[in-house]
């Protein structure tokens, strides 16, 4: 792809740049992608029958039309209306109804930012790494002003006077990343396939950022496939980007199409960005997200999958490009499912649930392991401890949101480790007024509809991989409800009533997944351990035999989040139930 190029995809905008955009309103005027758009906007508006074209007068528009309206644009930049015609007499025409045009404009302005929009920088120099500010600075932040400061110029011109009122909309990109290209330690056959594409090293984001995806849902389960699917793949390095993720301790490589930015630029909210040494050492995972399913194996299209690849010590996940998987969930999902088979090899435990240390006044800190199936409440009742911080609760620190690791160490301690810096969570289970206190960081996911999904930050890298030791690990309960006068929380005497009732997994679906009613998966976590159980169901009886020689509270807490009418109240419940045990539990 060439430098200083664009492309347009349906609803998206993908601008290459290598140094800086257009100097000043005038070149921005007379750029290609300017005509392109404004072509675009004209055909769309001839479709629809709009108003709006009658100022070309009582003909439709032509080629010569549109560049005499450019021409006019240009001059509108800097002078009033009643020059611009004595300049450019084929401009007198758009001035018939001076009204109109004025609303012409509004639209185009409007227009242009309908879509989703991401500059790409390709650095060729150490700089963009030392200074990625200045390669924004010359980019996304001049894009953002000029384009702005065009539409306020032609505006004045045309109307003839000054807003009284200023709004600082995102009207440049709503994303900008800066790529190289970097040598990574892959086997020869991964570097051929994947060695050209860039990799990105900087990201900057205009949140609250608004993506629709092709599917709100994520349906079965990773299936393992013995073949290597990358072999027939082919990876147009023009074309596609890599995120190299920090996924716990593991550096998972997540290549994309760009044509699918929107889904993986929210992984920046989600899995550290790997830099540095981070990025030199060994690759432990990859995963390809929106290949071309008519490279895949006829039996492979229609699921998304892995590959273990024991020759090379490396996993491959794959996600074909049909609409059915262009849901979050399968981009996160399987990610961490590559992390959970990984750990599992190495003597880990994996587990699926919301690690987080709570300081109540007067007592030492204490690390709650929630485990849980999807939509069990782990988040929610995590959330819930925020809405209820008071003096009683000092501090709250999040180790894992909704996958991590347990690992013994010399000691014989459970010590926890996380996966994600951020919450992938549904918008129907938080209060209002959490959920308005994040928009100015968050990546907000089919807003309009079920299951409603928003990306926010929660913690940071350096805590998920402190190594935390577990002091309570709790069953999230979501579909009994609660009795009244009773506590949320309970605890199990007996091992094997605990391995049971963490081995049933049961939960209530929420409508996250395909699946309805109460089901039971393996451990709740169909992300690696369902599929190797013989290697998991060895870590956890070694893991469980340890927390009870320890002494750690093992118990269940019921969310209720699963019961209509609960959805609120329920983790509120079981959040103020579980301060009351931490202050009374020393």
């Amino acid at each position: 792809m060439a430098m200083n190029s664009f492309l347009f995809l349906d609803d998206k905008v993908i601008l290459w740049l290598q140094d800086r955009v257009c100097e000043d309103s005038e070149a921005l005027l007379a750029s290609e992608p300017f005509l392109k758009l404004l072509t675009r906007c004209v055909n769309d508006l001839q479709k629809k029958n709009s108003k709006l074209v009658r100022i070309f007068g009582a003909s439709a528009p032509n080629a010569g039309d549109i560049k005499n309206l450019v021409n006019t644009f240009q001059f509108l930049t800097r002078l009033p209306v009643e020059h611009v015609i004595k300049l450019v007499p084929e401009s007198e025409v758009f001035f018939a109804d001076r009204s109109l045009f004025h609303n012409f404009v509004e639209h185009l302005y409007n227009y242009w930012r309908h879509f989703q929009r991401l500059i790409i920088s390709r650095s060729t120099s150490e700089d963009a790494d030392i200074r990625p500010n200045r390669t924004f600075n010359r980019t996304i932040e001049h894009l953002t002003d000029l384009v702005r400061n065009t539409y306020r110029d032609i505006q004045v011109n045309v109307s003839g006077k000054y807003p009284r009122i200023y709004r600082q909309v995102s009207a440049g990109a709503e994303l900008a990343a800066i790529t190289k290209l970097k040598h990574l330690d892959l086997p020869e056959t991964y570097q051929t396939k994947l060695g050209s594409v860039g990799i990105i090293r900087q990201v900057l984001m205009y949140p609250p950022l608004i993506f629709d995806s092709s599917s709100n849902k994520r349906s079965g389960v990773f299936e393992q496939v013995f073949t290597n699917p990358l072999v027939n793949l082919q990876v147009d390095p023009d074309h596609w980007l890599c995120y190299p993720a920090k996924v716990g301790p593991l550096l998972v490589l997540v290549y994309f199409p760009i044509k699918a930015f929107e889904l993986n630029f929210a992984l920046c909210n989600l899995f550290e960005l790997a830099a540095g040494v981070d990025i030199q050492k060994k690759v432990d995972a990859i995963l390809l997200f929106g290949v071309n399913s008519q490279e895949l194996a006829e039996n492979q299209r229609d699921r998304a999958f892995f590959y273990d690849d024991p020759g090379h010590g490396l996993l491959l996940g794959v996600v074909p490009d049909q609409a059915q998987f262009g849901y979050f969930g399968y981009l996160k999902k399987l990610i961490l499912t590559l992390h959970n088979i990984i750990v599992m090899k190495n003597g880990r435990l994996p587990f699926h649930g919301a690690m987080f240390q709570l300081k109540v006044r007067d007592t030492d800190a204490k690390n709650i392991l929630i485990l849980g199936d999807t939509g069990a409440g782990k988040s929610e009742t995590l959330e819930a401890f925020r809405s209820i911080a008071s003096q009683d609760l000092e501090d709250i620190e999040i180790v894992a949101d909704d996958m991590g690791s347990l690992w013994l160490d010399e000691q014989g301690q459970i010590i926890a480790y996380g996966t994600e810096i951020g919450a992938f969570i549904r918008l129907d289970d938080l209060s209002p007024g959490y959920a308005f206190g994040q928009m100015d960081r968050a990546v907000i996911l089919n807003a309009n509809q079920v299951n409603a999904r928003v990306v926010i930050p929660v913690t940071d890298y350096e805590t998920i991989m402190e190594g935390h030791r577990v002091d309570y690990i709790l069953y999230a309960n979501n579909y009994d409800q609660l009795p009244a006068h009773q506590s949320a929380i309970r605890r199990f005497d007996d091992m094997v009533e605990a391995l049971d009732t963490f081995r049933s997994g049961r939960v209530m679906s929420k409508g996250t997944t395909t699946t309805t009613g109460i089901v039971g998966t393996y451990f709740a976590n169909v992300f690696g351990p369902q599929q190797f159980q013989g290697l998991h169901e060895e870590l956890a009886k070694l893991f469980f035999t340890k927390m009870y020689d320890n002494g750690l509270y093992v118990g269940e807490i019921r969310t209720q989040l699963g019961i209509p009418g609960s959805e609120r109240s329920g983790p509120l419940t079981a959040a103020k139930d579980l301060l009351i045990l931490l202050k009374t539990d020393n």
